[in-house]
C-alpha cells in the first residue's frame, strides 16, 4: 500500500509541471511570445511559443548562468586574441586587461559584450566548444527540449535556436541564483578594470518599467529583435519572452500589466497543523509548513480543491502531499509532516491558554 501511494504521490508531482494554459486576447508585435509566473510556472500567455527560431543574445543567460554556477567568479580571466577579435557588441576587451570573471558576467548581461562571452566560455571550459557542450547539457538538465546551442554570444547559426517557452524556462531557472538575480537587476556597473560604467542596454529596468527587475536584450538582423524580462509587483514575478518583436519594450509592458491584472497570486493554503482521518478507527495529526500560492483569475478561484495522499505507515517526517487542483488539473502541492504526540500536547496546552486569556481580557491584538 506504501508503494503505491508513493507512485501516486511521484505521478501527481510530475503533472504538476504540465501547467493550464489561458487563451488571451492579447495583440503583440513578437513572432513568439510567452508570460509565465516565476513561482508556479504557470503560462498565463503564449504565440507560438513552442516554435524554434534564432533568439541572438539573449543566449547569454544560459552563458551568465553556467558562469555564475561554476563558482569561479573572483578568478581573473586571460583575455585571448579569439576574445577580442569576435563580431558584435563588444566591451572592448584587450588581450592586456586584468578582469575577474564577475566583471565579465556584468559586461555580459549590461553591455551584451560578446568578447565577454568567449573570454567566459574559454575561462569555463578551455574553449567555445567545450563551452557550448556545457550549455547542451545544462539546458537540457533544465528542461529546454526545442534547443540547441553552439555558440556563447548567440550570433547566428543555423545550429543555434531556441523557444519561447524553453528560455522563459531558463530565466525561470536563472532567476532561483540570488548572483543572477542580483547581475540581471543592477543598471549601471564600473568594473576595477574600467575608468567609466556600464550602462544595462535594457530600458524597461533604465528607463520605461517601474516594475521591471531585469532581463537581457539580443538583435541580429537575422533573428530580429529578442527580449527577455522580468517584473515583480506585490510579491509575485513574471516572466516574458519576445522574439523577433519590433515593438517589444510595448509587448512586455502590456503583458506584465496584464498578468499582474489578471492573474495576480492568490493564497491557496496557510502553515498549518491538520487531523486527517486513515480509516474509521485511526487519525493522524500533521502539518503543512508552508503557506502556497498560485496565480488565478477570479473566475477560477472557486473552482480550486484538494486532496490529501498520506501514507500513515512510513516512519519518515514527510508522510504525504496535499495536492491543489483547478477543475481536473494538478497545479501545486505541500508536503504533509508527521506531529509528533509531545508537539501536540504542547500545541493543545498554549491554545487553551490563549482561549482562557481571551474569556478573561478580551483579544488584545491590535
Amino acid at each position: 500500500m506504501r508503494q503505491v501511494i508513493c507512485s501516486i504521490c511521484a505521478i501527481l508531482v510530475f503533472f504538476l509541471f504540465q501547467q493550464p494554459t489561458i487563451k488571451a486576447n492579447m495583440e503583440v508585435s513578437a513572432e513568439s511570445a510567452i508570460l509565465m509566473d516565476q513561482s508556479s510556472g504557470r503560462v498565463l500567455y503564449e504565440k507560438n511559443a513552442d516554435n524554434p527560431t534564432l533568439i541572438a543574445s539573449i543566449t547569454k543567460i544560459l552563458t551568465a548562468i553556467i558562469a555564475i554556477e561554476s563558482k569561479k567568479l573572483d578568478e581573473y580571466v586571460s583575455i585571448s586574441n579569439n576574445a577580442v577579435s569576435v563580431e558584435g557588441s563588444s566591451i572592448y576587451l584587450q588581450t592586456t586587461d586584468k578582469i575577474t570573471l564577475e566583471d565579465l558576467v556584468y559586461g555580459l548581461m549590461l553591455r551584451s559584450g560578446n568578447d565577454a562571452a568567449v573570454a567566459i566560455s574559454e575561462h569555463v571550459a578551455g574553449s567555445e566548444e567545450g563551452f557550448a557542450y556545457l550549455m547542451n547539457e545544462k539546458a537540457r538538465w533544465i528542461g529546454m527540449t526545442n534547443s540547441y546551442f553552439d555558440n556563447p554570444h548567440g550570433l547566428d547559426s543555423k545550429t543555434h535556436y531556441s523557444t519561447a517557452y524553453d528560455m522563459a524556462l531558463l530565466t525561470k531557472y536563472a532567476m532561483e541564483n540570488e548572483i543572477f538575480r542580483e547581475i540581471s537587476s543592477t543598471s549601471s556597473y564600473q568594473s576595477s578594470a574600467r575608468d567609466y560604467p556600464w550602462v544595462n542596454k535594457n530600458k524597461l529596468l533604465t528607463q520605461l518599467y517601474q516594475y521591471s527587475t531585469g532581463g537581457k536584450t539580443g538583435y541580429t538582423k537575422a533573428a530580429g529583435r529578442t527580449l527577455v524580462s522580468t517584473a515583480e509587483k506585490d510579491g509575485q514575478t513574471l516572466i516574458v519572452v519576445t522574439l523577433n518583436a519590433p515593438n517589444d519594450w510595448q509587448d512586455h509592458m502590456n503583458l506584465f500589466e496584464w498578468g499582474f491584472e489578471q492573474f495576480p497570486l492568490k493564497k491557496l493554503q496557510d502553515s498549518q497543523q491538520l487531523t486527517l482521518k486513515i480509516n474509521e478507527e485511526t487519525s493522524i495529526t500533521a502539518e503543512m509548513n508552508e503557506a502556497v500560492y498560485y496565480p488565478l483569475a477570479e473566475t477560477e478561484v472557486a473552482h480550486v480543491s484538494y486532496k490529501n495522499y498520506v501514507d500513515a505507515s512510513t516512519s519518515d517526517s514527510m508522510i504525504g502531499k496535499r495536492v491543489f487542483y483547478l477543475e481536473d488539473e494538478p497545479i501545486s502541492h505541500a508536503s504533509l509532516y508527521r506531529v509528533s504526540a509531545e508537539n501536540v500536547e504542547q500545541d493543545n496546552f498554549w491554545s487553551s491558554v490563549e482561549q482562557s486569556w481571551k474569556r478573561l481580557f478580551g483579544d488584545t491584538r491590535d
